[in-house]
């Protein structure tokens, strides 16, 4: 199949819309369920980019959960702790492979920016992954192959409507890329370059320990950030994204917002929101903005007369700042990576917040020297990249 006529583009005006490749090739997709549409494919193209890269730099199974053309999470398949297979509401599924760890992890850490997503696997999609994915809102989902038993209960659903991409894994684009914006042409060289320990190598702090496990995460943050609209910073932690801040005009506001989900992330597994009574009948999308409300400046919209009682079977004490800020404060190991340099110290200032302990930066602001100090006076440990990882 050369080309793919698609439904319409970005919106339902904008027609006709295909997919095609420009050298005249095959293209390297079989679209198996589904009608997948402009931004599925975008997002599903850069997630499998993605997800290809932290397979080939960890050696471990990887999953992406993309929303309009950049990551609500990321991770790698490694094993869940009891609170967080809580958190990602799959305490209910048994031991999970590696594979559907790795989905559980880049779904959970966000699922209010996750519900509906594109869903990236590096790997073939297995029962337990397939199975997973089955009871989430998504839209569709790109893998290099799906087992039979999957791929049978993936098609269920949407009434057999959900979108299942399958990649050739082996396709490798044309060095050469172009985009066209307002009827110009613009052509690039692609961005191959390969993210890997020796980007980590130039650390610039006092502390120079960033220990093996620390540099997965650094990895992933950094190959995250390589396909995420910049302006972006990634925190991650444990073999996961935990907090994306993309598309920010200001770096520092790219830090906040990444650190306010990281935020999340960790007070969900607070033991006060971890029994929340929540009444039998809720559904799984008005039980996680029940959480973020909760959890946030907006708590009294689930806490007020009438309205606690739609989600609790009892009111919930008010979780004060006083108590949250107790909980964010014993964060520790948290990893930290921007797509470019930061030029000023209050980034530092707000990472340190969410328990950031190491950074990989690309570095060459005129005031290197005060972000250094700044690191240093919270025994972080930062690394220069060198390198930057715009992507537009």
């Amino acid at each position: 199949m050369k080309e793919l006529e698609l439904k319409y583009g970005c919106n339902p005006n904008q027609k006709p819309a295909k997919i095609f490749v420009n050298n005249g090739s095959d293209l390297p997709i079989e679209v198996l369920c589904g009608r997948p549409g402009y931004i599925n494919f975008m997002d599903a193209f850069n997630g499998w980019q993605l997800v290809s890269e932290l397979k080939k730099a960890t050696g471990l199974p990887a999953a992406a959960s993309f929303k309009h053309v950049s990551p609500a999470g990321a991770a790698v398949g490694l094993p869940m702790s009891d609170v967080l297979k809580k958190i990602y509401w799959v305490d209910d599924l048994g031991e999970l492979s590696p594979l559907a760890c790795a989905y559980a992890r880049a779904r959970g850490a966000d699922r209010m920016s996750s519900f509906g997503d594109f869903i990236s696997l590096s790997d073939e999609c297995d029962v337990d992954t397939a199975k997973l994915i089955k009871r989430e809102v998504s839209d569709g989902v790109i893998a290099p192959g799906y087992s039979a038993e999957a791929l049978e209960i993936l098609k269920e659903k949407k009434n057999g409507n959900y979108n299942i991409i399958k990649i050739d894994p082996s396709y490798k684009p044309e060095p050469i890329e172009h985009k066209d914006v307002f009827g110009i042409t613009f052509e690039q060289g692609r961005n191959e370059l390969e993210i890997n320990r020796e980007l980590l190598s130039n650390v610039v702090t006092d502390n120079k320990e960033i220990p093996d496990s620390a540099q997965i995460d650094l990895m992933i943050s950094l190959i995250t950030l390589k396909y995420t609209q910049s302006n972006s910073v990634c925190y991650v932690k444990g073999g996961q994204a935990i907090g994306i801040g993309a598309g920010q005009q200001s770096r520092v506001h790219c830090t906040r917002l990444a650190g306010s989900k990281a935020d999340n992330w960790l007070l969900r597994q607070c033991p006060k929101v971890l029994e929340l009574p929540f009444v039998d009948t809720i559904k799984r999308a008005d039980r996680d903005n029940a959480i973020d409300n909760y959890i946030g400046e907006e708590y009294m919209d689930v806490l007020s007369e009438g309205a606690w009682q739609k989600v609790f079977k009892t009111k919930p004490e008010v979780f004060t700042a006083e108590e949250k800020r107790a909980w964010l404060d014993q964060s520790t190991d948290v990893a930290l990576g921007s797509d470019a340099f930061f030029p000023f110290s209050d980034n530092i200032e707000r990472a340190k917040k969410s328990g950031v302990k190491y950074i990989a930066q690309p570095g060459g602001s005129v005031r290197d020297d005060a972000v250094i100090e700044c690191c240093n006076k919270y025994g972080m440990a930062m690394a220069f990249t060198g390198i930057r990882l715009f992507h537009h």
